[in-house]
């Protein structure tokens, strides 16, 4: 069952997903569905990349996605098991929750980009310039990862205060572990990489309030993004009789 080849629907139009969104695809189905019952431990890697005709590394990121999702833990030697019929509305990524990071960023990094726009200085620029024109070029979703995490670090240090800086720090691999969920089953990197840039423009300005608005707005989306592949909206009557 090869599915690399699946696509899904978008804002532009259907788009070709990777296969590791198909196979989490898949899994999730099925185990919504009660294909594999709570308790049940699922196919090995091993196992389950010759039924979908994948490479194990895709296997391993669709069911890291499974367990953030709160659908299944995984045992070490024992293998991963299903635990709940449906996502969590609270996904984990690393030791935070998702709405442990999203208080935290509410509250620190929308201010913050309202103390760069006025405290930043030519390098600070500079950087960030660079970091988004990086973004826009990289393909791997890995690296692009990497240099979303420090974009965000880059501007709590552009705040002229180092506390800030210290808390993006704290946070930034369970940031980075979100940041790839989003990029992988959410198709946010194109989307991320405008809304990175007009947080530049707007701390570039000098505008306060313009940076803290951008900045409100990336949130907003990446909030948004996650409960979508949270609570995928189901299909209305109408969808169904097309």
């Amino acid at each position: 069952m090869n599915l690399s080849d699946s696509q899904t629907a978008g804002h532009g139009g259907p788009r070709r997903v990777s296969a590791m969104e198909a196979v989490l695809a898949h899994l999730r189905g099925a185990i919504e569905r009660g294909d594999y019952p709570v308790g049940q431990k699922l196919p090995s890697e091993s196992a389950l990349g010759k039924e979908f005709e994948v490479s194990r590394s895709v296997v391993r990121e669709a069911l890291r996605g499974l367990q953030a999702l709160g659908l299944t833990v995984s045992k070490t030697g024992k293998g991963t098991f299903v635990t709940a019929t449906g996502p969590v509305e609270n996904p984990t990524f690393g030791t935070y929750s998702a709405r442990d990071l999203f208080e935290v960023r509410r509250h620190v990094e929308i201010p913050v980009a309202g103390y760069a726009a006025v405290r930043r200085s030519t390098d600070d620029l500079d950087l960030l310039g660079h970091l988004v024109e990086r973004m826009d070029l990289e393909t791997d979703n890995t690296a692009w990862v990497a240099l979303d995490s420090l974009f965000h670090i880059t501007i709590a240090q552009a705040s002229g205060n180092p506390v800030f800086g210290k808390v993006i720090e704290e946070i930034r691999d369970a940031l980075a572990r979100q940041s790839s969920f989003l990029n992988q089953l959410g198709d946010r990197r194109t989307r991320s990489n405008t809304e990175h840039r007009e947080i530049v423009t707007a701390i570039a300005s000098g505008s306060e309030a313009d940076a803290i608005a951008a900045m409100t707005s990336h949130l907003e989306h990446v909030e948004n993004a996650l409960t979508t592949i949270v609570r995928p909206s189901r299909p209305t009557q109408q969808n169904k009789d097309d």
